[in-house]
């Protein structure tokens, strides 16, 4: 299972440019790339109200946050498809499957907009299954798309593994019980991730075949 926005797709210049025509639409100062990036990772709404607030976890008004929402989401469908996959990751993605691997792709991000973005950027062909960040009830990191994953695929979660780049993923495979391995790009708040948090850091997808491969757990 494999996380999307800073694990397969580097897709945080498209989504900073969408929050910024949000933000000017409603006479609101537009924010430093760097600082939307940090705000990505728990869901398009959560980034929303980051971005409104300037903070972590604040509750912006309900009706300023709808009035955001849709103005994000007609921007960022605009651009959404522009996002670019990190390098190595379609030669790690042709490996996987090469090795037997099954592979789905588990995101916070909406389904309207995962779908086009994978589709894209020629990543889709890959997976055997996308669970969206509104495929289910909940999303990361709660383990529900995890579940529903390793139904769909007949195993159990003991033998899954959660690739991923944030504090999010560990907390969802943990939740879960399943594997976890990190990259060290992505997004995760500006937080470095330790190696005892996770079963593995690897520094590119292509890693994951080495980990398994040799039995290092």
């Amino acid at each position: 299972m494999i996380d999307l926005d800073g694990t397969l797709i580097h897709t945080a210049p498209e989504i900073a440019r969408a929050a910024n025509h949000m933000l000017a639409a409603m006479d609101r100062p537009v924010l430093a790339a760097k600082q939307i990036q940090g705000y990505i990772g728990e869901g398009a709404i959560t980034l929303i109200k980051r971005c409104l607030t300037g903070h972590l976890t604040a509750e912006p008004d309900a009706d300023l946050l709808a009035k955001a929402q849709n103005l994000f989401f007609d921007a960022y469908a605009q651009v959404v498809a522009e996002s670019k996959p990190y390098p190595k990751v379609i030669e790690a993605l042709q490996a996987l499957k090469g090795a037997g691997m099954h592979l789905a792709c588990v995101t916070n991000k909406p389904a309207a907009f995962t779908k086009p973005l994978l589709e894209k950027s020629g990543l889709a062909q890959y997976f055997d299954f996308v669970v969206s960040g509104d495929t289910l009830k909940k999303k990361k990191p709660e383990p529900d798309q995890i579940f529903y994953i390793c139904e769909k695929f007949g195993i159990s979660v003991q033998e899954a593994v959660l690739i991923g780049d944030s504090k999010t993923d560990i907390q969802a495979a943990r939740n879960a019980g399943c594997y976890i391995f990190t990259v060290p790009y992505g997004y995760n708040q500006g937080y470095s991730i330790e190696i005892n948090t996770v079963d593995a850091l690897i520094d590119h997808l292509g890693d994951t075949l080495r980990f398994i491969s040799t039995d290092q757990f």
